[in-house]
Protein backbone atom coordinates (compact mmCIF):
# COMPACT_ATOMS: atom_id res chain seq x y z
CA UNK A 1 0.00 0.00 0.00
CA UNK A 2 2.75 2.46 0.96
CA UNK A 3 6.33 1.93 -0.27
CA UNK A 4 8.92 1.12 2.37
CA UNK A 5 11.07 4.18 1.59
CA UNK A 6 8.03 6.50 1.94
CA UNK A 7 7.26 4.95 5.32
CA UNK A 8 10.84 5.55 6.42
CA UNK A 9 10.66 9.26 5.59
CA UNK A 10 7.23 9.65 7.23
CA UNK A 11 8.42 7.96 10.42
CA UNK A 12 11.46 10.24 10.45
CA UNK A 13 9.16 13.27 10.40
CA UNK A 14 6.96 11.75 13.14
CA UNK A 15 9.87 11.42 15.61
CA UNK A 16 11.37 14.82 14.76
CA UNK A 17 10.08 16.57 17.92
CA UNK A 18 11.44 14.03 20.39
CA UNK A 19 9.22 10.96 20.16
CA UNK A 20 10.91 7.71 21.17
CA UNK A 21 8.57 5.62 19.01
CA UNK A 22 6.47 6.18 15.91
CA UNK A 23 4.12 3.95 13.97
CA UNK A 24 2.16 4.00 10.72
CA UNK A 25 -1.04 1.97 10.39
CA UNK A 26 -2.66 2.04 6.95
CA UNK A 27 -5.68 0.12 5.72
CA UNK A 28 -7.87 -0.53 2.75
CA UNK A 29 -11.03 -2.43 3.68
CA UNK A 30 -13.87 -3.55 1.42
CA UNK A 31 -17.20 -4.41 3.10
CA UNK A 32 -20.01 -6.14 1.20
CA UNK A 33 -23.47 -6.81 2.66
CA UNK A 34 -26.54 -8.42 1.10
CA UNK A 35 -29.81 -8.15 3.05
CA UNK A 36 -33.17 -9.94 2.70
CA UNK A 37 -36.58 -9.15 4.15
CA UNK A 38 -40.16 -9.79 2.98
CA UNK A 39 -39.03 -12.71 0.81
CA UNK A 40 -36.74 -10.65 -1.40
CA UNK A 41 -33.29 -9.16 -1.55
CA UNK A 42 -33.70 -5.70 -0.06
CA UNK A 43 -30.21 -4.31 -0.62
CA UNK A 44 -26.67 -5.05 -1.70
CA UNK A 45 -24.26 -2.52 -0.19
CA UNK A 46 -20.57 -2.03 -0.78
CA UNK A 47 -18.31 0.29 1.20
CA UNK A 48 -14.61 1.00 1.39
CA UNK A 49 -12.57 2.30 4.31
CA UNK A 50 -9.15 3.64 3.37
CA UNK A 51 -6.72 5.81 5.30
CA UNK A 52 -3.80 5.87 7.69
CA UNK A 53 -3.01 6.71 11.30
CA UNK A 54 0.32 7.91 12.64
CA UNK A 55 0.98 7.42 16.32
CA UNK A 56 3.92 8.69 18.39
CA UNK A 57 5.03 7.95 21.95
CA UNK A 58 7.24 9.77 24.36
CA UNK A 59 7.45 7.83 27.57
CA UNK A 60 3.84 7.36 28.66
CA UNK A 61 2.47 10.08 26.41
CA UNK A 62 0.82 9.10 23.15
CA UNK A 63 -0.59 11.13 20.25
CA UNK A 64 -2.34 9.86 17.12
CA UNK A 65 -3.28 11.70 13.92
CA UNK A 66 -5.23 10.30 10.96
CA UNK A 67 -5.58 11.05 7.27
CA UNK A 68 -7.41 9.78 4.21
CA UNK A 69 -4.60 11.13 2.01
CA UNK A 70 -2.05 8.33 1.83
CA UNK A 71 0.20 10.04 -0.68
CA UNK A 72 3.66 10.85 0.64
CA UNK A 73 2.80 14.53 1.06
CA UNK A 74 -0.44 13.67 2.88
CA UNK A 75 1.34 11.29 5.22
CA UNK A 76 4.11 13.82 5.91
CA UNK A 77 1.51 16.44 6.88
CA UNK A 78 -0.18 13.91 9.16
CA UNK A 79 3.18 13.03 10.76
CA UNK A 80 3.91 16.72 11.33
CA UNK A 81 0.58 17.17 13.16
CA UNK A 82 1.29 14.20 15.43
CA UNK A 83 4.83 15.42 16.12
CA UNK A 84 3.69 18.94 16.90
CA UNK A 85 0.96 17.72 19.24
CA UNK A 86 3.45 15.61 21.15
CA UNK A 87 5.49 18.67 22.09
CA UNK A 88 8.55 20.72 21.33
CA UNK A 89 11.93 19.10 21.03
CA UNK A 90 14.17 17.44 18.52
CA UNK A 91 15.38 13.96 17.79
CA UNK A 92 17.08 12.00 15.09
CA UNK A 93 16.51 8.26 14.92
CA UNK A 94 18.23 6.21 12.27
CA UNK A 95 15.26 4.24 10.97
CA UNK A 96 15.99 1.21 8.83
CA UNK A 97 12.86 -0.65 7.75
CA UNK A 98 13.10 -4.36 7.08
CA UNK A 99 10.11 -6.18 5.69
CA UNK A 100 8.86 -9.07 7.79
CA UNK A 101 6.54 -11.79 6.48
CA UNK A 102 4.62 -13.56 9.23
CA UNK A 103 2.85 -16.03 6.95
CA UNK A 104 -0.86 -16.76 6.68
CA UNK A 105 -2.49 -19.50 8.74
CA UNK A 106 -5.88 -18.74 7.15
CA UNK A 107 -5.70 -19.71 3.46
CA UNK A 108 -8.70 -18.49 1.47
CA UNK A 109 -10.12 -20.72 -1.27
CA UNK A 110 -13.03 -18.55 -2.49
CA UNK A 111 -12.32 -14.81 -2.17
CA UNK A 112 -15.77 -13.22 -1.71
CA UNK A 113 -14.93 -10.09 -3.72
CA UNK A 114 -14.55 -12.32 -6.80
CA UNK A 115 -18.06 -13.80 -6.42
CA UNK A 116 -21.13 -12.11 -7.91
CA UNK A 117 -23.93 -10.70 -5.78
CA UNK A 118 -26.29 -13.14 -7.49
CA UNK A 119 -24.30 -16.12 -6.24
CA UNK A 120 -24.09 -14.66 -2.73
CA UNK A 121 -27.83 -13.99 -2.73
CA UNK A 122 -28.52 -17.63 -3.58
CA UNK A 123 -26.56 -18.70 -0.49
CA UNK A 124 -28.49 -16.23 1.67
CA UNK A 125 -31.85 -17.35 0.26
CA UNK A 126 -31.23 -20.93 1.38
CA UNK A 127 -30.94 -19.78 4.98
CA UNK A 128 -33.74 -17.23 4.73
CA UNK A 129 -36.39 -19.55 3.29
CA UNK A 130 -35.45 -22.42 5.61
CA UNK A 131 -36.49 -20.14 8.47
CA UNK A 132 -39.52 -18.63 6.70
CA UNK A 133 -41.01 -21.99 5.74
CA UNK A 134 -40.35 -23.72 9.05
CA UNK A 135 -43.74 -22.94 10.58
CA UNK A 136 -46.76 -20.79 9.76
CA UNK A 137 -46.19 -18.94 13.05
CA UNK A 138 -42.92 -17.47 11.70
CA UNK A 139 -44.19 -14.01 10.82
CA UNK A 140 -40.96 -12.32 9.77
CA UNK A 141 -37.43 -13.27 8.79
CA UNK A 142 -34.45 -11.05 8.09
CA UNK A 143 -31.14 -12.24 6.69
CA UNK A 144 -27.74 -10.75 5.92
CA UNK A 145 -24.57 -12.08 4.34
CA UNK A 146 -21.45 -10.08 5.11
CA UNK A 147 -17.95 -10.40 3.71
CA UNK A 148 -14.96 -8.25 4.61
CA UNK A 149 -11.58 -7.93 2.86
CA UNK A 150 -9.32 -6.06 5.29
CA UNK A 151 -5.80 -5.15 4.09
CA UNK A 152 -3.40 -3.50 6.54
CA UNK A 153 0.16 -2.17 6.57
CA UNK A 154 2.20 -1.47 9.70
CA UNK A 155 5.59 0.23 9.89
CA UNK A 156 7.36 1.57 12.97
CA UNK A 157 10.53 3.30 14.07
CA UNK A 158 11.87 0.04 15.53
CA UNK A 159 12.36 -1.17 11.95
CA UNK A 160 9.20 -3.19 11.33
CA UNK A 161 7.54 -3.10 7.90
CA UNK A 162 4.80 -5.68 7.36
CA UNK A 163 1.40 -6.27 5.76
CA UNK A 164 -1.56 -8.60 6.26
CA UNK A 165 -4.85 -9.42 4.57
CA UNK A 166 -7.83 -10.53 6.64
CA UNK A 167 -10.89 -11.98 4.91
CA UNK A 168 -14.02 -12.81 6.93
CA UNK A 169 -17.50 -14.08 6.09
CA UNK A 170 -20.63 -14.13 8.24
CA UNK A 171 -24.31 -14.98 7.80
CA UNK A 172 -27.06 -13.81 10.15
CA UNK A 173 -30.66 -15.04 10.13
CA UNK A 174 -33.24 -13.62 12.55
CA UNK A 175 -36.78 -15.02 12.83
CA UNK A 176 -39.89 -13.71 14.61
CA UNK A 177 -42.58 -16.11 15.81
CA UNK A 178 -46.07 -14.86 16.61
CA UNK A 179 -48.66 -16.86 18.54
CA UNK A 180 -51.65 -15.85 20.68
CA UNK A 181 -50.63 -12.20 20.55
CA UNK A 182 -47.08 -12.95 21.74
CA UNK A 183 -43.93 -12.44 19.67
CA UNK A 184 -40.45 -13.84 20.26
CA UNK A 185 -37.29 -13.81 18.20
CA UNK A 186 -34.61 -16.36 17.44
CA UNK A 187 -31.31 -15.91 15.70
CA UNK A 188 -28.18 -17.57 14.40
CA UNK A 189 -25.06 -15.80 13.10
CA UNK A 190 -22.05 -18.01 12.31
CA UNK A 191 -18.86 -16.38 11.02
CA UNK A 192 -15.37 -17.50 10.09
CA UNK A 193 -11.98 -16.12 9.10
CA UNK A 194 -12.70 -17.66 5.69
CA UNK A 195 -14.05 -16.90 2.26
CA UNK A 196 -17.27 -18.37 0.89
CA UNK A 197 -15.83 -21.86 1.43
CA UNK A 198 -17.27 -21.36 4.92
CA UNK A 199 -20.52 -22.72 3.51
CA UNK A 200 -18.88 -26.04 2.70
CA UNK A 201 -18.80 -26.61 6.47
CA UNK A 202 -21.88 -24.60 7.50
CA UNK A 203 -25.20 -25.35 5.79
CA UNK A 204 -27.13 -22.07 5.28
CA UNK A 205 -30.39 -24.00 5.77
CA UNK A 206 -29.27 -25.08 9.24
CA UNK A 207 -28.60 -21.44 10.12
CA UNK A 208 -32.19 -20.53 9.19
CA UNK A 209 -33.68 -23.56 10.95
CA UNK A 210 -31.80 -22.76 14.15
CA UNK A 211 -33.24 -19.23 14.18
CA UNK A 212 -36.79 -20.39 13.49
CA UNK A 213 -36.73 -23.23 16.02
CA UNK A 214 -35.49 -20.91 18.74
CA UNK A 215 -38.21 -18.36 18.00
CA UNK A 216 -40.89 -21.08 18.09
CA UNK A 217 -39.55 -22.50 21.35
CA UNK A 218 -39.50 -19.16 23.10
CA UNK A 219 -42.93 -17.96 21.90
CA UNK A 220 -44.45 -20.95 23.72
CA UNK A 221 -42.38 -20.39 26.88
CA UNK A 222 -43.57 -18.99 30.20
CA UNK A 223 -41.60 -16.45 32.19
CA UNK A 224 -38.54 -17.50 34.17
CA UNK A 225 -38.81 -17.38 37.97
CA UNK A 226 -36.26 -15.22 39.73
CA UNK A 227 -33.92 -16.30 42.50
CA UNK A 228 -30.48 -17.61 43.39
CA UNK A 229 -29.92 -21.04 41.88
CA UNK A 230 -27.41 -23.24 40.06
CA UNK A 231 -27.18 -22.59 36.32
CA UNK A 232 -25.81 -24.79 33.54
CA UNK A 233 -24.56 -22.65 30.64
CA UNK A 234 -24.18 -24.49 27.35
CA UNK A 235 -21.17 -24.39 25.07
CA UNK A 236 -20.58 -22.05 22.12
CA UNK A 237 -21.87 -18.52 22.66
CA UNK A 238 -22.28 -19.34 26.35
CA UNK A 239 -18.63 -18.24 26.49
CA UNK A 240 -19.84 -14.64 26.26
CA UNK A 241 -20.16 -14.80 30.05
CA UNK A 242 -16.41 -15.24 30.47
CA UNK A 243 -15.65 -12.78 27.66
CA UNK A 244 -17.65 -9.97 29.21
CA UNK A 245 -17.57 -10.68 32.93
CA UNK A 246 -13.89 -11.65 33.13
CA UNK A 247 -12.12 -11.15 29.80
CA UNK A 248 -12.41 -7.37 29.68
CA UNK A 249 -11.00 -7.20 33.19
CA UNK A 250 -7.90 -9.06 31.94
CA UNK A 251 -7.17 -6.52 29.19
CA UNK A 252 -4.26 -4.16 29.81
CA UNK A 253 -6.48 -1.19 28.96
CA UNK A 254 -8.10 -1.78 32.36
CA UNK A 255 -5.28 -3.49 34.28
CA UNK A 256 -2.63 -0.86 33.52
CA UNK A 257 -4.70 1.80 35.28
CA UNK A 258 -5.80 -0.38 38.21
CA UNK A 259 -9.33 -0.24 36.84
CA UNK A 260 -9.74 -4.00 36.91
CA UNK A 261 -10.91 -6.44 39.56
CA UNK A 262 -7.86 -8.59 38.65
CA UNK A 263 -5.12 -5.93 38.68
CA UNK A 264 -2.06 -6.99 40.67
CA UNK A 265 -3.24 -10.59 41.03
CA UNK A 266 -0.83 -12.47 38.75
CA UNK A 267 0.02 -15.82 40.31
CA UNK A 268 -3.01 -15.74 42.60
CA UNK A 269 -5.95 -18.12 42.54
CA UNK A 270 -8.88 -16.17 41.11
CA UNK A 271 -11.06 -19.06 39.91
CA UNK A 272 -12.12 -22.57 40.77
CA UNK A 273 -9.25 -25.02 39.99
CA UNK A 274 -11.45 -26.52 37.27
CA UNK A 275 -11.18 -23.31 35.23
CA UNK A 276 -8.52 -22.83 32.56
CA UNK A 277 -9.13 -19.88 30.23
CA UNK A 278 -7.26 -19.06 27.03
CA UNK A 279 -7.13 -16.29 24.45
CA UNK A 280 -5.79 -17.71 21.19
CA UNK A 281 -5.50 -15.63 18.03
CA UNK A 282 -3.80 -18.46 16.11
CA UNK A 283 -6.77 -20.82 15.54
CA UNK A 284 -6.93 -21.38 11.75
CA UNK A 285 -10.12 -20.04 10.21
CA UNK A 286 -11.64 -18.83 13.50
CA UNK A 287 -13.69 -15.61 13.44
CA UNK A 288 -11.46 -13.75 15.91
CA UNK A 289 -8.11 -15.00 14.58
CA UNK A 290 -5.33 -12.80 13.21
CA UNK A 291 -1.89 -13.37 11.72
CA UNK A 292 -0.59 -10.19 13.35
CA UNK A 293 -2.23 -7.68 15.65
CA UNK A 294 -2.71 -4.04 14.73
CA UNK A 295 0.75 -3.12 16.03
CA UNK A 296 2.44 -5.82 13.94
CA UNK A 297 2.99 -8.37 16.71
CA UNK A 298 2.34 -11.99 15.72
CA UNK A 299 -0.79 -13.62 17.11
CA UNK A 300 -0.25 -15.78 20.21
CA UNK A 301 -1.93 -18.40 22.32
CA UNK A 302 -2.11 -16.81 25.77
CA UNK A 303 -3.11 -18.88 28.80
CA UNK A 304 -4.91 -16.36 30.98
CA UNK A 305 -6.01 -18.64 33.83
CA UNK A 306 -4.58 -22.11 34.45
CA UNK A 307 -6.32 -24.37 36.96
CA UNK A 308 -7.74 -21.29 38.63
CA UNK A 309 -4.40 -19.38 38.81
CA UNK A 310 -4.09 -16.04 37.00
CA UNK A 311 -1.19 -16.46 34.57
CA UNK A 312 -1.35 -13.60 32.08
CA UNK A 313 -3.07 -10.47 30.90
CA UNK A 314 -3.80 -9.41 27.31
CA UNK A 315 -1.37 -6.59 26.55
CA UNK A 316 -0.82 -4.02 23.79
CA UNK A 317 2.43 -2.14 23.27
CA UNK A 318 1.49 1.19 24.87
CA UNK A 319 -0.16 -0.22 28.00
CA UNK A 320 2.70 -2.69 28.22
CA UNK A 321 4.99 0.29 28.75
CA UNK A 322 2.98 1.35 31.77
CA UNK A 323 2.95 -2.21 33.13
CA UNK A 324 6.58 -3.01 32.31
CA UNK A 325 5.43 -6.03 30.30
CA UNK A 326 5.73 -7.17 26.68
CA UNK A 327 2.91 -7.22 24.15
CA UNK A 328 0.94 -10.45 23.90
CA UNK A 329 -0.29 -9.80 20.34
CA UNK A 330 -3.65 -8.42 21.47
CA UNK A 331 -3.59 -4.87 20.12
CA UNK A 332 -6.67 -4.35 17.92
CA UNK A 333 -8.70 -1.55 16.38
CA UNK A 334 -11.86 -1.27 14.26
CA UNK A 335 -10.11 0.90 11.69
CA UNK A 336 -7.33 3.44 11.25
CA UNK A 337 -9.65 6.05 12.81
CA UNK A 338 -9.41 4.35 16.24
CA UNK A 339 -6.47 4.20 18.62
CA UNK A 340 -5.58 0.53 19.14
CA UNK A 341 -5.60 -1.06 22.57
CA UNK A 342 -5.63 -4.51 24.18
CA UNK A 343 -8.55 -6.62 22.99
CA UNK A 344 -9.56 -10.28 22.89
CA UNK A 345 -9.35 -12.58 19.85
CA UNK A 346 -10.73 -16.12 20.42
CA UNK A 347 -11.32 -16.37 24.17
CA UNK A 348 -12.62 -19.55 25.76
CA UNK A 349 -12.78 -21.78 28.81
CA UNK A 350 -10.85 -24.98 28.05
CA UNK A 351 -12.60 -28.37 28.18
CA UNK A 352 -12.78 -30.21 31.49
CA UNK A 353 -13.73 -33.76 32.46
CA UNK A 354 -17.43 -33.53 33.34
CA UNK A 355 -20.08 -35.08 31.10
CA UNK A 356 -22.99 -32.87 30.03
CA UNK A 357 -25.54 -35.35 31.38
CA UNK A 358 -23.80 -35.34 34.76
CA UNK A 359 -23.89 -31.54 34.89
CA UNK A 360 -27.65 -31.51 34.32
CA UNK A 361 -28.22 -34.48 36.65
CA UNK A 362 -26.41 -32.65 39.47
CA UNK A 363 -29.09 -29.93 39.58
CA UNK A 364 -32.16 -30.54 41.73
CA UNK A 365 -33.63 -27.20 40.66
CA UNK A 366 -32.04 -24.60 38.44
CA UNK A 367 -31.74 -23.09 34.99
CA UNK A 368 -30.26 -24.50 31.80
CA UNK A 369 -29.09 -21.58 29.65
CA UNK A 370 -28.93 -23.17 26.22
CA UNK A 371 -28.02 -19.95 24.45
CA UNK A 372 -26.85 -16.65 25.87
CA UNK A 373 -27.59 -13.18 24.52
CA UNK A 374 -26.01 -9.79 25.03
CA UNK A 375 -25.28 -7.96 28.24
CA UNK A 376 -23.16 -5.37 29.98
CA UNK A 377 -20.25 -5.35 32.41
CA UNK A 378 -18.25 -2.89 34.51
CA UNK A 379 -14.60 -4.04 34.23
CA UNK A 380 -13.63 -2.15 37.38
CA UNK A 381 -16.06 -4.06 39.62
CA UNK A 382 -16.78 -7.01 37.36
CA UNK A 383 -20.54 -6.56 37.81
CA UNK A 384 -22.49 -7.98 34.86
CA UNK A 385 -26.03 -8.55 33.62
CA UNK A 386 -26.70 -10.94 30.71
CA UNK A 387 -29.83 -12.01 28.89
CA UNK A 388 -30.59 -15.67 28.24
CA UNK A 389 -31.92 -16.05 24.70
CA UNK A 390 -33.05 -19.64 25.19
CA UNK A 391 -33.47 -21.18 28.64
CA UNK A 392 -35.11 -24.15 30.35
CA UNK A 393 -35.91 -24.99 33.94
CA UNK A 394 -34.17 -28.02 35.42
CA UNK A 395 -36.01 -30.18 37.95
CA UNK A 396 -34.67 -33.30 39.61
CA UNK A 397 -31.77 -33.50 37.19
CA UNK A 398 -33.89 -33.25 34.03
CA UNK A 399 -34.35 -30.44 31.50
CA UNK A 400 -38.00 -29.37 31.61
CA UNK A 401 -40.09 -26.56 30.10
CA UNK A 402 -38.61 -23.54 28.27
CA UNK A 403 -38.64 -20.16 30.02
CA UNK A 404 -38.12 -16.64 28.70
CA UNK A 405 -37.06 -13.35 30.20
CA UNK A 406 -34.19 -14.89 32.18
CA UNK A 407 -31.06 -12.91 32.96
CA UNK A 408 -27.89 -13.72 34.88
CA UNK A 409 -26.59 -11.15 37.37
CA UNK A 410 -23.34 -11.24 39.31
CA UNK A 411 -19.64 -10.34 39.30
CA UNK A 412 -16.77 -11.83 37.33
CA UNK A 413 -14.73 -12.76 40.39
CA UNK A 414 -17.74 -14.49 41.93
CA UNK A 415 -18.68 -16.49 38.86
CA UNK A 416 -15.09 -17.71 38.38
CA UNK A 417 -15.08 -19.19 41.88
CA UNK A 418 -18.53 -20.73 41.42
CA UNK A 419 -17.81 -22.65 38.20
CA UNK A 420 -17.61 -26.11 39.76
CA UNK A 421 -18.25 -28.38 36.74
CA UNK A 422 -16.70 -28.07 33.25
CA UNK A 423 -17.77 -30.25 30.33
CA UNK A 424 -15.76 -31.88 27.58
CA UNK A 425 -17.30 -30.48 24.38
CA UNK A 426 -15.78 -27.12 23.44
CA UNK A 427 -17.62 -25.00 20.88
CA UNK A 428 -17.30 -21.38 19.76
CA UNK A 429 -19.74 -18.58 19.03
CA UNK A 430 -19.12 -15.41 17.04
CA UNK A 431 -19.72 -11.80 17.98
CA UNK A 432 -18.65 -8.20 17.53
CA UNK A 433 -17.05 -6.69 20.62
CA UNK A 434 -17.29 -2.96 21.19
CA UNK A 435 -14.80 -1.01 23.28
CA UNK A 436 -12.63 2.09 23.16
CA UNK A 437 -10.91 0.98 19.93
CA UNK A 438 -14.18 0.30 18.16
CA UNK A 439 -16.04 -2.83 17.14
CA UNK A 440 -13.94 -5.89 16.30
CA UNK A 441 -14.70 -9.58 15.51
CA UNK A 442 -14.19 -11.90 18.48
CA UNK A 443 -14.89 -15.55 19.16
CA UNK A 444 -16.22 -16.69 22.54
CA UNK A 445 -16.41 -20.28 23.64
CA UNK A 446 -16.57 -22.95 26.31
CA UNK A 447 -17.86 -26.43 26.97
CA UNK A 448 -21.00 -26.68 29.09
CA UNK A 449 -20.27 -25.34 32.58
CA UNK A 450 -22.16 -25.35 35.86
CA UNK A 451 -22.22 -22.26 38.06
CA UNK A 452 -23.11 -23.55 41.51
CA UNK A 453 -24.93 -20.38 42.56
CA UNK A 454 -25.87 -17.22 40.66
CA UNK A 455 -28.69 -14.69 40.74
CA UNK A 456 -31.25 -15.31 38.01
CA UNK A 457 -33.48 -12.38 37.12
CA UNK A 458 -36.96 -13.17 35.83
CA UNK A 459 -39.73 -11.06 34.40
Amino acid sequence: MIPREVCRRVLGKAVSTGADYAEIFAENTENHTISMIANKVESANDSTIAGAAIRVYKGLRSVMATTIDTSESGLIRCAEKAAEALGQGSAQIDIVLRERLFGDIHPIRIVPTTVSNKEKAEILKRGYFAAKEYNDAISQVTGTLLDVDHKILIANSEGLYTQDRQIRTRMRISAVAEENGETQTGGCAPGRRMGLEMFDAIDPREVGLHAAKQAMTMVKAGYCPAGVMPVAIDNGFGGVIFHEACGHSLEASAVAYNQSQFAGKLGQQIANPKVTAIDDGTIPGAWGSINIDDEGHPAQRNVLIENGILKSYMIDKFNGRRMGMESTGNSRRESYAYTPTSRMTNTYIAPGNDKNEDIIASMEYGLYAKEMGGGSVNPVTGEFNFAVNEGYLVRNGKICEPVRGASLVGTGSEILQNIDMVGTELDMGQGMCGSSSGSIPTNVGQPMIRVSSITVGGR
